[in-house]
């Protein structure tokens, strides 16, 4: 797997708001991930104009935007089908951003409603998920309308949604090992005569 990171969340807020875009960094990323994890083939572009009907009315993206979030999904692409580590990005407001718990329930919420759409929108067949998918997608389905009460202990609840975040990537790479696109084999093995 390459050593791209993603981005600085802050900078892609900003880029996505000074193009006029009302989607945030949380929301565009879990978008994306849906959308693979739905079944978006590797090298298919078809994302573009669904994600310009779900977040512009249709129109497209300004172009260094549309870079952007192609570097989402290149990065998000390379994590879901690297086999030799099952490690997963959430692209959320977190400690380098100075996030307080709010703020990161508030993004893992937003990551997690724009993941089920976009497992949706690329029409992934859940009808005939296989009973863990299912179980996974109702998870995702409850901790989208999750919430922090501010009368609990916030150390407790940080600690808490740290669990809630591990889960929520276990379920996301349970359904793109189902629904998921898959490099292909074909041009690493050598042929033999």
């Amino acid at each position: 797997m390459s050593e791209t990171s993603l981005p600085n969340y802050i900078s892609v807020a900003t880029e996505l708001q000074q193009a006029g875009l009302a989607v945030s960094p949380a929301e565009l990323h879990g978008l994306l991930v849906g959308m693979l994890s739905g079944g978006l083939g590797l090298k298919d572009n078809s994302w573009q104009p669904l994600l310009f009907d779900y977040t512009n009315d249709g129109m497209g993206w300004p172009q260094s935007t549309l870079q952007r979030a192609q570097q989402l999904l290149n990065k998000s692409s390379e994590e879901l089908t690297d086999t030799t580590g099952f490690e997963l990005s959430l692209f959320i407001p977190d400690e380098q951003v100075d996030a307080t718990v709010f703020e990161l329930a508030d993004g893992l919420s937003e990551w997690v409603n724009h993941f089920i759409s976009g497992i949706g929108l690329i029409g992934a067949d859940l009808k005939k998920a296989s009973v863990d998918s299912k179980e996974a997608l109702q998870d995702l389905e409850e901790i989208a309308r999750l919430g922090i009460d501010e009368d609990d202990d916030l150390e407790e609840q940080a600690q808490l949604l740290e669990q809630v975040i591990d889960h929520v990537k276990v379920c996301v790479l349970t359904l793109h090992a189902e629904f998921g696109a898959k490099p292909s084999d074909k041009q690493e093995k050598p042929v033999i005569h």
